[in-house]
């Protein structure tokens, strides 16, 4: 089956849509998706998601003030990633 060059051509401008919308993402570089098991992921942070269950964002969203004390505390020893 062929395509004419009519419809070539909106496949590729909705290609190209699609392309776009997929290369804007937060301010931070950084992207959220619901996984196919319903988990949360979070994409751009390195080189794989990193994917947990609402009950396991809101407990470490909860530890928010608690992990920037502790960063602050051991700034010595912690590494950045360049």
């Amino acid at each position: 089956m062929s395509q004419t060059e009519a419809e070539m051509k909106s496949e590729l401008e909705l290609l190209k849509a699609e392309n776009a919308a997929l290369k804007k993402t937060s301010a931070k570089g950084l992207s959220l998706k619901v996984s196919e098991k319903g988990a949360l992921s979070v994409y751009g942070l390195g080189r794989f998601p990193v994917t947990l269950y609402k009950e396991q964002w809101l407990k470490l969203l909860d530890l928010t003030t608690d992990i920037r004390v502790f960063i602050e505390a051991n700034q010595g020893s912690l590494k950045t990633k360049e």
